[in-house]
């Protein structure tokens, strides 16, 4: 007894077609070249390979051959080219929108996981089929350059050919949003989030990377993914240049920030009296800045605001006689460099108080 093979299912009026149609030596109308793509959509929905289904029409064809006519037995190969050009037709459609919808799903899901818009138990379940176990702690990093990045972009396959060649097929999810690159790994393997960062960099040209803090649960990639957001918008709004900024680094500036109100009375009542200085507080706020991140040494401050070291010492005098704060007094250093802190979050004096 012959076995049959899983495509042959799929083959219900092939032999009748190949025979009425080498019979009137005629090609296959619309309706029967519609029927064989159905059953080529059936085939791919059902697993069914193009390479198997090809096969079957092969197979099915040498045994309709001998009984045919010699005289129309030539037409024989010209009618199963249309059948399987018709059946392949309908398998790559049905691969086609099997490919959309999964494209659908993923994005539907990463859109849910990243807003926590979803039943945390139901999105845990869907994260097993994108190769995340959400009952394990994430961490999210978030890469931001001189363009915005869909997941066809050339940086973005440039990012992930690399992941994949270094670390296969672990539970890591690449993605895109809102231009921006994202790659959610779990906490215990920090070596993606390290080769990610770095491979980033250098693909968006110099753009910057923000990493959130590891958190459990469903939940915590959301967390994750906020905290690395607020890096970004926090880099943007300090000036701060580092390439691949940590949470973790930065939480000293959202404790700042958390009570504008006192913030804002601070910078006001500290570095208010500057406006009085010829040419307004920004040349003496961008003074206080560059000398605290330099360490408060005045002549590495002075480099970096292209002064003489006399016109950096002069600057910090008049900011002392100004706000009668010292900035070489580690008391009322503090005072001060809090308050310029607050001036950059509030972007003053730019912007009003």
């Amino acid at each position: 007894m012959t076995v049959r093979e899983p495509a042959e299912e799929y083959l219900e009026g092939y032999a009748e077609i190949l025979a009425a149609v080498c019979a009137t030596r005629r090609r296959l109308t619309r309706e029967e070249r519609e029927a064989l793509g159905s059953l080529g959509e059936r085939a791919a929905e059902a697993g069914i390979g193009l390479r198997a289904g090809v096969r079957a029409h092969l197979a099915a064809a040498q045994r309709v051959r001998p009984g045919l006519p010699p005289a129309v037995a030539d037409h024989l190969l010209s009618a199963v080219e249309q059948a399987v050009d018709a059946f392949a037709e309908g398998h790559e459609r049905a691969q086609h929108l099997a490919i959309r919808q999964e494209e659908a799903a993923r994005r539907e899901f990463i859109e849910d996981l990243l807003y926590g818009r979803s039943d945390l138990g139901r999105l845990a379940e869907r994260a097993e089929r994108f190769g995340l176990l959400l009952s394990h702690a994430h961490a999210v990093a978030v890469a931001q350059g001189p363009e915005p990045y869909g997941d066809g972009h050339p940086v973005f396959r440039t990012v992930e050919s690399s992941l994949v060649a270094r670390f296969g097929n672990r539970r890591i999810l690449l993605t895109t949003k809102d231009g921006r690159l994202i790659c959610v790994a779990p906490a215990d393997e920090p070596e993606v989030i390290t080769h990610f960062s770095k491979q980033a960099y250098a693909a968006t040209d110099g753009g910057r990377v923000a990493l959130g803090r590891a958190h459990p649960g469903a939940g915590g990639v959301v967390h994750s993914y906020e905290e690395a957001l607020n890096a970004l918008d926090l880099a943007d709004r300090m000036n701060l240049d580092e390439p691949v900024l940590r949470a973790a680094d930065l939480l000293v500036y959202p404790v700042l920030a958390r009570d504008r109100q006192a913030m804002a009375d601070l910078v006001r009542t500290v570095l208010g009296p500057l406006r009085e200085a010829r040419g307004g507080a920004k040349p003496l706020l961008d003074t206080l800045t560059a000398y605290f991140d330099t360490g408060c040494v005045t002549a590495q401050a002075a480099r970096a605001l292209s002064l003489s070291v006399r016109a950096m010492t002069y600057r910090l005098d008049r900011i002392h006689r100004l706000t009668g704060a010292d900035p070489g007094d580690p008391v009322q250093r503090y005072t001060l460099q809090t308050a310029v802190i607050g001036a950059r979050l509030l972007d003053w004096p730019d912007q009003p108080l």
